[in-house]
């Protein structure tokens, strides 16, 4: 059985080689609750799953590779921060470092909130 640092990690480097989606069917639970820094959360799997679609359809023209600067775990909670750098078909061009927080639950993501400025 993979330790959640093992876990966090092969999430993180699938993200880096272009497989979000893929890392999002492998780690996340069915109920998970994603949240962008205090807006309102997206609920469930499937919910989420169409949000992050939408959010690789429209990100084009990464710049630079997704760059994880630290990770940490502790308990039933990760948290990763990463740089970003990439054009996105409705936001313009965007580079900026944002902080995932990951609780994880029978092995799986239960809930992630991501924190960055707007």
């Amino acid at each position: 059985m993979k330790t959640l640092s093992e876990k966090i990690n092969e999430l993180n480097d699938l993200i880096r080689a272009g497989r979000g989606l893929e890392a999002f069917e492998k780690f996340y639970h069915n109920n998970v609750v994603m949240q962008e820094n205090e807006n309102a959360p997206t609920v469930g799997k499937r919910a989420n799953l169409l949000r992050e679609k939408e959010f690789f359809s429209k990100a084009k023209n990464f710049h630079e590779q997704a760059e994880v600067l630290d990770v940490a775990v502790g308990g039933d909670v990760t948290m990763v921060r990463w740089s970003f750098n990439y054009d996105h078909s409705d936001w313009g061009a965007k580079k900026y470092t944002q902080v995932s927080v990951q609780h994880w639950e029978d092995g799986l993501i239960i809930n992630e909130q991501f924190f960055y400025a707007n």
